[in-house]
């Protein structure tokens, strides 16, 4: 065990003051980098130090792995925290850690590495006898591509092999289609990842996307905090997010956590990750779909139903303590939902609406989280990702999260930028989504027609 000091936050927005709010809760000081269009961010007010590492563009400043680490070491940082997106799925990033003696709060690279080539995770979900959807080696090319999705069958998805989060994902209907789309995901795949390689899953229509959050130490042992679902999404970016699933038996809950835990195991992880399957539910069956190996945009719900501050055991995981507790000691009650709030226009197609932000009232309330960046007077920048807020509630049973989540957003004032809250009130009102009857294309084919 080396105990943890002094943490560098390598990120923003609001998951770098959830990092920096866990780190003064144990005890941590914190150093916060920034871009220059983030200087009068609420994390650099936050943090004991900020340190400035380059412009706007995150290629010139939260995506520079070297000057991350440079400036760790020359702020006497004992560790740095990646967040969730720009390097916190980057093997280099823990390797330079590694390198000059810094804890990386994370998995190792070689986790990352292995999980984040979508064909090795697939292969690797297989050794350890998961299921995984149908689909295909790589494709390096436009007439392999045709040979093999005749063999994976249509529907299917082009999907990009170094990737995530929906980028480079081209749904391919039919065999006229298959060109247009391949050029398409290669494409999306090169700009996104540096990467164009791509392969195939068979396309299910009617899928739940359903995640098990899991927890691993340096000893071996193995947690999991239930699941969450993920299934509202739109252009495959999740929008809302509950535990437990409103569809999930206790017997399906039970094999999809023993496939987790066995893959989770069977790479040696450590640190908090996210194995996430798809649910046919026409068929009843699962399948692994991939392994996050970080800290998820959603995992306030998974606190709220299990009491576990999942940054703080990431922190502690890193520092190699063992777990802080062991599975029969983990206790899952009630429910909880999370809606992402972005500075968006849903009315004008989802257009980002940086600017600046003249009212800033947050609700509050039994029951009610609000996990946010933002202030009275905060210029959100045009360069980033335009998540602005996460409104959680918890309740003892999902209608009451529901009912809770509606007092919430009808009291959260945001003025001078257009948010999601608006839509996101028309979503929990849909019998639709009250009842439980969704699946991943729903947002678009039946919300937003």
């Amino acid at each position: 065990m080396k105990p943890i000091k002094r943490v560098m936050v390598a990120n923003r927005g609001e998951i770098a003051v959830r990092v920096i709010r866990a780190c003064e809760d144990l005890g941590i000081e914190t150093v916060i980098t920034f871009s220059e269009a983030d200087k009068e961010s609420l994390p650099v007010r936050m943090a004991n130090r900020a340190v400035c590492i380059g412009t706007a563009r995150s290629q010139d400043s939260y995506l520079k792995v070297n000057t991350i680490v440079v400036a760790a070491l020359g702020t006497g940082c004992d560790a740095i925290h990646p967040g969730y997106g720009f390097l916190c799925e980057q093997p280099e990033l823990p390797e330079k850690c590694a390198q000059y003696g810094l804890i990386f709060i994370g998995p190792t690279a070689e986790n990352i590495r292995r999980m984040g080539d979508k064909i090795l995770a697939r292969k690797t979900a297989e050794e350890v006898g998961v299921q995984v959807t149908p689909g295909s080696e790589l494709v390096q090319d436009l007439n392999l591509a045709k040979v093999t999705a005749g063999n994976v069958g249509y529907p299917l998805l082009l999907k990009a092999a170094a990737g995530g989060g929906g980028r480079g994902m081209v749904i391919v209907n039919s065999e006229d289609e298959i060109v247009e789309a391949y050029d398409i995901a290669s494409a999306e795949a090169q700009a996104a990842f540096g990467d164009d390689r791509l392969y195939m899953e068979h396309y299910i229509r009617n899928a739940r996307h359903i995640e098990i959050q899991v927890l691993g130490d340096h000893l071996g042992h193995v947690i999991h905090l239930g699941e969450r679902d993920c299934s509202i999404q739109r252009r495959y970016q999740k929008i809302l997010e509950e535990s437990p699933s409103p569809i999930v038996s206790a017997e399906l809950r039970e094999r999809m956590v023993d496939s987790a835990i066995a893959l989770t195991k069977h790479i040696h992880y450590e640190g908090a990750g996210t194995v996430e399957f798809i649910f046919d539910e026409d068929r009843g069956e699962f399948y692994f779909m991939e392994m996050n190996t970080r800290i998820q945009v959603e995992h306030p719900v998974t606190e709220m139903v299990s009491g576990v501050d999942l940054v703080k055991e990431q922190i502690n995981l890193a520092a190699h303590y063992p777990l802080s507790l062991s599975q029969s000691e983990v206790r899952l009650s009630g429910h909880a939902i999370e809606c992402r709030i972005n500075a968006e226009s849903p009315e004008d197609s989802f257009r980002p609406c940086p600017g600046r932000i003249t009212e800033w009232m947050p609700p509050e309330g039994q029951g009610i989280r609000v996990d946010s960046h933002c202030y009275g007077g905060y210029l959100i920048p045009p360069y980033y990702d335009s998540l602005i807020a996460k409104v959680i509630t918890k309740g003892n049973n999902r209608l009451e999260a529901i009912e809770r989540m509606k007092y919430a957003l009808d009291n959260f004032t945001v003025s001078g930028v257009s948010t999601t809250i608006p839509f996101h009130r028309q979503l929990l009102e849909h019998p639709d989504y009250v009842n439980g009857r969704v699946n991943t294309c729903w947002t678009e084919q039946v919300l937003l027609p």
